[in-house]
């Protein structure tokens, strides 16, 4: 087996990321971002450096998904309001 060096730092963690997605976008996917971003440094620690790696790339993929999907319904939701608005505003006065 060849020896490799070991890395002096941790990949990013994408904890931070993880949680404000969470609590902000899209929870689901959110999660599934907090639990790979907390593998990332108990991995490091462990000596799986190529585990830490995947993980901080899963940790990553889940948190811009999560990021992505809160960005698409907030944006559909305003959307739908201004919608609702323009509806109101044109049918004013008017008996349903």
């Amino acid at each position: 087996m060849l020896d490799q060096p070991v890395p002096s730092s941790s990949p990013k963690t994408w904890l931070a990321e993880s949680i404000l997605a969470t609590f902000f976008c899209c929870l689901p996917f959110g999660i599934v971002g907090i639990v790979n971003a907390a593998n990332v440094e108990s991995r490091f620690r462990a000596g799986d450096y190529d585990g830490a790696e995947r993980a901080s790339q899963e940790a990553r993929k889940w948190t811009m998904i999560s990021f992505w999907i809160g960005v698409v319904g907030y944006g559909l939701y305003a959307l739908f309001m201004i919608g609702m608005l323009f509806f109101v505003v044109s049918h004013e006065g008017q008996n349903f």
